[in-house]
């Protein structure tokens, strides 16, 4: 299995004539993980942010009871 690239391992990198190289940049988002679910993450950011806010809220009628 490892002389399966013999013939070809050692030619030089191709560069095309035609098409400009992509950028580093473009070549990232190709790679980048995309949102199968768009929005999913802001409704749980939200969901988790409005239930913070009601556990720390302090019921008016509670305050200086002991």
């Amino acid at each position: 299995m490892n002389d399966n690239y013999d013939d070809i391992i050692d030619l030089p990198h191709h560069v095309s004539k035609h098409h400009p190289p992509m950028s580093m940049e473009n070549r990232a988002a190709q790679f980048a993980p995309f949102s199968a679910l768009p929005g999913y993450e802001d409704a749980i950011e939200e969901a988790t942010r409005l239930n913070i806010a009601e556990k720390t809220m302090c019921p008016m009628e509670n305050l200086g009871e002991d």
